[in-house]
């Protein structure tokens, strides 16, 4: 058995309070190469102060932050870290091209501008100015910034708010790239669908506390929900007043079930309905799983 990796980037036992708000209590997290690390959470649970302490943004008030072994707010471990928040401060007056330029030379092996340019899908933009960009625009551009020094640490924190189809796929298929050539990732995102697609782990936070970590499996498993999906002549009506069934909803000949108890209604269908046909079951999604992980937590 070969073992474990050693973390790269982690915090061990951080709590951070504003005034009377305890917005991170006792954390601890670790981060390790070629993976992508998702920190999931409703709004206030401390996500956002979780990746600031990591980037020596704030200090927390008790325990340590760490990356690379060392302070993240040493410039050795600054050198080898990209981050995309939510906010920046990227000049407006300067074009896009000349923003690259300038980003790449903060770091001591920058990544190629063409490399920079393809990866993060800016050829149509580097000779606007920043100022003049839509949000979306903005969005891709800072992806753009975020990756030109070729970190081995990536922080991106709500990447793909404002952007459309085309550039959320496109940031997908380079973050998939950057963790082959053995990049990690943090990302912090409310679309779910993105770190059950993207996250090789994941956590929790809620009020300040991890409430459950793990692959997206042991979260998705951690939720007895399931959702079962068949062709039948049974009124959704009628199925929805069966006690194990949450929801119930219908599109033509299909039915979709959710319960807490499949095997049940399972049963209960192939005695109610004899013509029963293409039954699938389905473990919750991440969703789903969040979403019951967060209340239980509430």
């Amino acid at each position: 058995m070969n073992p474990p990796e050693q973390a790269i980037a982690k915090l061990e036992s951080a709590s951070k309070r504003y005034g009377a708000v305890l917005a991170l209590d006792q954390v601890s997290l670790d981060l390790r190469r070629g993976e992508v690390f998702a920190v999931l959470g409703p709004n206030g649970a401390g996500k956002t102060t979780a990746i600031s302490l990591l980037l020596g943004l704030l200090l927390p008030d008790a325990g340590s932050a760490q990356v690379f072994g060392e302070s993240p707010q040493s410039v050795a471990a600054r050198r080898r870290i990209g981050a995309m928040l939510q906010t920046s401060g990227v000049p407006d007056t300067l074009t896009v091209a000349e923003l690259i330029g300038l980003f790449r030379s903060y770091y001591p092996r920058p990544r190629s501008v063409a490399d920079t340019v393809a990866l993060a899908g800016v050829t149509d933009l580097l000779a606007r100015r920043y100022g003049k960009l839509s949000g979306g625009q903005q969005r891709r551009a800072q992806f753009a910034l975020a990756i030109c020094g070729n970190p081995e640490i990536l922080f991106l924190d709500e990447p793909t708010t404002g952007l459309d189809v085309e550039g959320r796929a496109t940031l997908w298929k380079t973050i998939r790239q950057l963790v082959g050539e053995g990049c990690a990732v943090v990302l912090t995102t409310h679309y779910l669908e993105e770190a059950e697609a993207l996250a090789d782990r994941v956590s929790v936070l809620t009020h300040g506390r991890i409430v459950a970590s793990g692959s997206v499996q042991q979260i998705r498993a951690r939720v007895a929900q399931r959702r079962i999906r068949c062709i039948s002549g049974l009124a959704a009506d009628a199925i929805l007043r069966w006690p194990e069934v949450r929801s119930v909803s219908r599109d033509g000949e299909r039915i979709e079930i959710v319960t807490d108890a499949a095997e049940t209604v399972v049963r209960q269908l192939l005695f109610e309905d004899s013509g029963l046909s293409e039954l699938e079951v389905q473990r919750a999604g991440l969703a789903e799983a969040f979403v019951e992980i967060t209340r239980e937590a509430a």
